[in-house]
């Protein structure tokens, strides 16, 4: 069975076809500044990569384009559209209506599109490109939604209410739902399987431009930073992470921002970008903080020292700690962030091997130090893989 696993931005379509038998990618690419001038796909398959200008006024051309660069040419992997079995989406919101991955209705769709309020850049997308896939790939080609949201919708109550009056829960569903969940949930189920144990309790950190941890209890995720929508948590690339409300109030009245435009502020120029003044790229900040800046070398502190806060709260609400998970652009490949983050956790029981950690890893590697008690991970996630897996579940009727 053959997968196309598809992520929609709004003015982006990325891609990967994966052969579900022994799970192989066999291209990936993306189509870029759709409905933009100066549109283009990049395409990699076979060992290369083709870059392309074409036109793309929406997501179906795009969609045209991708079809046909899976089928012709060089970068040909599959030998016409037939041979793909399914199709997996991801959606960042699925609310309280969606708690587990489906198969696609009109009224799924419609659905999405009613909650995005709640993400209206990302929803929306989603529409654009469930639509645009039904339109290319024809009624007979199964669509699948796999949402952000639905690892969270374990959470207790009391970790997902707000402490607002309740009728804005009742009325205007205002409460914690989470993102990255797909993320967390692969590399909970990948720690689990490693450790071999289902029983234990995690803590999950998907450090990237975005950035959201987790407390996962026995496989079942029981807190999360990112809230209501992604902006909450720890400092990341350009959201600025928690916020005193006041906050923003005060901030709107000094700079006369309101609305739309404060969301804009503490989304796009915020956090690592906003206090270091040099870039949202951690690498940008690293290179910066080495060569003097304080202000680069305030934001990585802050990060690190965020991270670990959550750590230590999300142990204590678990009641113990049995291992911490670092995934991510971030989480992955950043060794001095994980190094800051376990610095001084011995009371917890956690300590990282300086030599593992300076190591690279294409699966999970086992960084812990000799006397820790708590197990620490590199887990590289592999969101796709765990979409095209929900996907051909539902198509087969697991």
């Amino acid at each position: 069975m053959k997968i196309l696993v598809i992520n929609c931005g709004s003015s982006s379509l990325k891609y990967q076809l994966i052969d579900m038998e022994g799970e192989k990618v066999l291209c990936k690419g993306l189509c870029e500044r759709i409905g933009i001038d100066g549109s283009k796909i990049t395409h990699k398959a076979n060992g290369g990569e083709w870059a392309a200008e074409a036109p793309f006024p929406t997501h179906t051309e795009a969609f045209m384009k991708v079809v046909e660069m899976m089928t012709t040419g060089e970068g040909a992997v599959v030998k016409d559209k037939s041979e793909i079995s399914a199709i997996g989406h991801r959606i960042v919101q699925g609310a309280e209506f969606f708690t587990k991955s489906e198969i696609v209705t009109d009224a799924i769709i419609d659905k999405i599109e009613e909650i995005a309020p709640l993400a209206p850049v990302h929803n929306l997308a989603h529409v654009q490109g469930l639509r645009s896939a039904k339109a290319v790939f024809g009624a007979q080609t199964p669509n699948v939604v796999v949402f952000d949201t639905t690892f969270h919708q374990t959470m207790p109550a009391k970790a997902y209410m707000y402490g607002v009056p309740y009728e804005m829960y009742e009325q205007h569903a205002i409460r914690r739902y989470g993102a990255h969940g797909t993320s967390h949930r692969y590399v909970s189920m990948a720690a689990a399987k490693y450790l071999n144990s289902n029983a234990l309790k995690m803590v999950t950190c998907h450090l990237g431009n975005g950035s959201s941890i987790s407390a996962v209890n026995a496989g079942k995720c029981m807190d999360t930073s990112m809230g209501l929508t992604p902006l909450a948590g720890v400092l990341m690339g350009t959201r600025s992470g928690d916020l005193d409300p006041s906050v923003v109030t005060y901030m709107e009245q000094k700079l006369g921002f309101a609305g739309q435009e404060m969301a804009d502020y503490l989304n796009k120029k915020s956090g690592l970008l906003g206090v270091s003044g040099v870039s949202s790229d951690m690498r940008d900040v690293w290179a910066a903080a080495d060569s003097g800046n304080e202000r680069a070398k305030l934001a990585i502190e802050m990060l690190a020292y965020q991270i670990k806060k959550y750590i230590g709260a999300y142990s204590a609400a678990m009641g113990g700690l049995d291992c911490v998970v670092f995934t991510g652009g971030i989480g992955e490949n950043d060794n001095q962030i994980r190094a800051l983050v376990c610095e001084n956790m011995e009371y917890l029981g956690v300590s990282i091997d300086a030599e593992k950690n300076g190591q690279r890893t294409s699966d999970i590697l086992d960084i812990s130090g000799a006397n820790s008690r708590v197990k620490v991970l590199i887990v590289c996630t592999n969101e796709e893989l765990m979409i095209a897996r929900d996907t051909k579940a539902l198509v087969e009727g697991k």
